[in-house]
C-alpha cells in the first residue's frame, strides 16, 4: 500500500480571512489574527492499491487506524519552515467550532438549520445527495458523529444551563488524529466578550516542520484496558475476553466518597424525648414545606438555633457537630443516604441482594466511571448473542430526565463518559404499557414516598397514595431521542401535555387492561423489593451503609417501572424496576392533588419494616 500526501491548502488558507458570516469558516485565529495558513495544512492520506495481495495484519492494522468517518484520511501537519516552539506564547491557537448542541436537539437541528446536515455529512464522510435532508443521512450523522463531538458544560446558571453541551471542531480542528504521545492539546475555551466557545490548540512540545499536528482522544487517562475503551469508537477492537462481573466496591470506595462528601459522621447519642403535647418549632428552607406544614403539633420559626427540627433541602454536612452540640435537634436527612439517592452507589449497593449483576428489581447497570470494560464486554456479548442492546445513560445525580439519553450506539455511550459522571443501564425494552385512549400503549412509572424512620431498628414506612407518571406517545423501541414517547417526566415543561390520572382511578383501569394481575399482588411485589433495598442499604456500619443517627427522620421518593418477565415455566410476570430515590422529592403536584380531592379511602402509611412498636 502507497501513500501519496496532497495538499488541501485551499480548503483551510485564503488570500484573505473570511468574514464571520461565511458559512465555512476553516479558521483558526488567536485574538483576530488569521494566521494559521501560515502555519498549518491539511493533508489527505490517498491509499493506492498494489498488485501484491496486502497481508492479512496490515489490513487488520489499516482498519484499526483512528480516522474517524471518512474512508479517507486526513492529517493535519506543521507547514511553517521554522516549526513552532513551546515556549513561545504565539503558539497558541484558536480553533472554530462548527456544530454545538445539546443531544436532544441534534436531529431537529440537522433537519431545519440550512446547510449543516450537508457541512455535517461532508466533514464526517457521510455520502449524501440531494438538496433536503433525508432521514437516512441524518442517521448517518447521529451515529457517526461520537467519533467527532467533544464536550464541555457551564459552571453557573439552571440545571437546565449546566447540563453538557456538545460540539464539533470546524474541518480543520476535526482533522486532527489521535496519538498515545500526542504533539498537542486541545481544550474547550469560552470567549465572554463575544459569548462564544473556541478550542484552544497549542504544542506540547517544540514541533519542527512537515511534522504531524495530533492530540490525545483519551486524553487524561493512564489505565491501558480504560484508554482501550475510550478508543473504541476509533480503534475497533473486541473485548469479549474481559469479565463482565461487577462485584460491590471494596470498603474504600465508600470511604473515599464519604471523604469527597465532605460529610461528617455523628458521634453516639440517646433518641430525643420530648413530651407528648410538645410543639414543635421547624425551621425549614423549603416553601412547600412552610406553606403546607398546618399541624397543630408543629411551628415555623425563623432563629435556625431555635428549632427542634431542621427541615432543610441542601445536603447538610457536618452531623458530627449536631451530634455534640443539639444532639436533641431532629433532621430530616440521614448520614450517608446518598448510597441511596445517588444512582452509581445505588446500583452497588444493591448488589448485596442480587450478587454482581444485581437485584431482579433494578436494572443491570454500571459505572462508566469505574465499570467501562466490563460494560464493553457485556454489550459485546449481548450484541454477539442477538440480545436487544438498548440502553439508557444518566448522570449520577441528576432528576428530571436531564442529560438522560436512550440509545443502542456504544461509541454514544463510551464518549458520555467524558462529560459528566454517569451511569449506564440496561434499558426496559419490555414495560408493562398503560392504554391511553387518546395516544395508544404508552410507558408509565410510579412514584411511591416512603418514610425511614430508624436504621437501626429498620422502621420503614411506604404511603399507599402513589403517583404515575405516563408518556405522550405510543412506546416502540425506535425514535429513541423522542422525549415524549421514551420519558415519563412532562411536568416541567409548560408547553408539554400532562396526563394526570389519580391512583385510585388508575388501579379499576389498570385491572381491566391486565385482569390477570391483581394490583394488590403487584404492589406486594414492589414493596418487597422496596424493603429489600433498605433492608440491604443499612446493613453495614457507615460509610458502607446509612448511619444509625437517632435524630434523623428522611422521605424519599421511591420510581419504578414494571416490565415483564418470566418465571422457569414461562409464565409471565410483571417485575417491579427501581429506577431511582429521590432526596428531597418535589411534592407539589402532590400536595394540590390530595388539596384539590376527598380521598376515600384515605391513604395511610403502611410499615413495610416496623420492629418497634409504635408508629412513624
Amino acid at each position: 500500500m502507497e501513500k501519496v500526501w496532497e495538499p488541501l491548502g485551499s480548503l483551510l488558507f485564503r488570500e484573505h480571512g473570511p468574514s464571520r458570516s461565511t458559512p465555512e469558516r476553516f479558521v483558526l485565529s488567536w485574538l483576530g489574527v488569521f494566521d494559521a495558513g501560515e502555519v498549518f495544512g491539511i493533508m489527505q492520506v490517498e491509499e493506492v492499491e498494489e498488485e501484491e495481495e496486502e497481508e492479512e495484519a496490515a489490513q487488520e492494522a489499516r482498519k484499526r487506524q483512528p480516522n474517524p468517518g471518512s474512508e479517507l484520511c486526513y492529517k493535519v501537519i506543521v507547514t511553517r519552515e521554522s516549526g513552532l516552539q513551546e515556549a513561545d506564547p504565539n503558539s497558541i491557537f484558536l480553533i472554530d467550532h462548527a456544530w454545538t448542541c445539546r443531544v436532544e436537539h441534534a436531529r431537529q437541528q440537522l433537519l431545519q438549520v440550512p446547510g449543516l446536515l450537508h457541512r455535517m455529512a461532508n466533514l464526517m464522510g457521510v455520502e449524501f445527495h440531494g438538496e433536503l435532508p433525508s432521514a437516512e443521512a441524518v442517521s448517518l450523522v447521529l451515529e457517526e458523529m461520537w467519533k467527532f463531538n467533544q464536550t464541555y458544560q457551564l459552571a453557573q446558571g439552571t440545571a437546565e444551563d449546566r447540563v453538557p453541551v456538545w460540539y464539533i471542531m470546524d474541518e480543520f480542528g476535526s482533522r486532527i488524529q489521535h496519538a498515545d504521545v500526542p504533539s498537542f492539546a486541545t481544550a474547550p475555551f469560552f470567549y465572554m466578550p463575544q459569548q462564544v466557545a473556541y478550542t484552544l490548540l497549542w504544542p506540547l512540545r517544540d514541533v519542527d516542520t512537515g511534522e504531524e499536528v495530533t492530540r490525545d482522544f483519551a486524553y487524561g487517562e493512564t489505565d491501558p484496558l480504560m484508554r482501550r475503551c475510550m478508543l473504541l469508537p476509533w480503534a475497533p477492537t473486541a473485548m469479549l475476553d474481559i469479565s463482565s462481573c461487577t462485584p460491590e466496591p471494596p470498603a474504600e470506595h465508600y470511604q473515599a466518597i464519604l471523604k469527597e462528601n465532605k460529610e461528617k459522621l455523628p458521634l453516639a447519642v440517646s433518641p430525643a424525648v420530648y413530651p407528648d403535647n410538645h410543639v414543635f418549632k421547624v425551621y425549614t428552607d423549603m416553601q412547600q414545606v412552610a406553606s403546607s406544614l398546618t399541624h397543630p403539633r408543629f411551628t415555623l420559626t425563623q432563629s435556625e438555633a431555635d428549632a427542634d427540627i431542621l427541615f432543610s433541602f441542601s445536603h447538610f454536612k457536618d452531623f458530627r457537630k449536631l451530634s455534640q452540640e443539639r444532639p436533641g435537634v431532629l433532621l430530616n436527612q440521614f448520614p450517608c443516604e446518598n448510597l441511596l439517592t445517588v444512582k452509581d452507589c445505588l446500583a452497588s449497593v444493591a448488589r448485596r441482594a442480587g450478587g454482581p449483576e444485581g437485584p431482579p428489581w433494578l436494572p443491570r447497570t454500571f459505572n462508566l466511571r469505574t465499570e467501562l470494560p466490563q460494560f464493553v464486554s457485556y454489550f459485546q456479548q449481548r450484541e454477539r448473542g442477538g440480545e436487544d442492546n438498548h440502553w439508557i445513560c444518566k448522570p449520577w445525580n441528576l432528576a428530571r430526565s436531564l442529560d438522560t439519553h436512550v440509545t443502542k450506539n456504544l461509541h454514544s455511550i463510551i464518549r458520555h463518559r467524558e462529560s459528566t459522571p454517569k451511569v449506564v443501564s440496561k434499558y426496559i425494552e419490555s414495560p408493562v404499557l398503560f392504554l391511553r385512549e387518546d395516544v395508544g400503549k404508552v410507558k408509565f412509572d410510579v412514584r411511591y414516598v416512603v418514610l425511614l424512620r430508624s436504621v437501626k431498628p429498620l422502621r420503614l414506612f411506604v404511603y399507599d397514595v402513589f403517583w404515575l407518571r405516563f408518556s405522550n406517545r405510543a412506546f416502540a423501541l425506535n425514535d429513541l431521542d423522542d422525549y415524549e414517547k421514551h420519558f415519563t417526566v412532562m411536568n416541567y415543561d409548560p408547553d408539554v401535555v400532562l396526563k394526570q390520572v389519580h391512583c385510585e382511578d388508575f388501579i379499576p383501569e389498570f385491572q381491566k387492561q391486565y385482569p390477570e394481575f391483581p394490583w394488590t399482588d403487584v404492589q406486594a411485589e414492589i414493596f418487597r423489593a422496596f424493603t429489600e433495598l433498605f433492608q440491604v442499604a443499612c446493613a453495614k456500619p457507615p460509610p458502607l451503609g446509612l448511619c444509625d443517627y437517632p435524630s434523623s427522620r428522611a422521605m424519599y421518593a421511591v420510581d419504578l417501572m414494571l416490565k415483564w418477565d418470566s418465571l422457569a415455566d414461562g409464565k409471565p410476570v410483571m417485575q417491579p424496576q427501581i429506577l431511582e430515590v429521590n432526596f428531597n422529592p418535589d411534592c407539589e403536584r402532590a400536595c394540590r392533588m390530595l388539596l384539590g380531592r376527598v380521598w376515600a379511602p384515605h391513604g395511610t402509611h403502611r410499615a413495610l419494616c416496623d420492629k418497634c412498636p409504635g408508629t412513624a
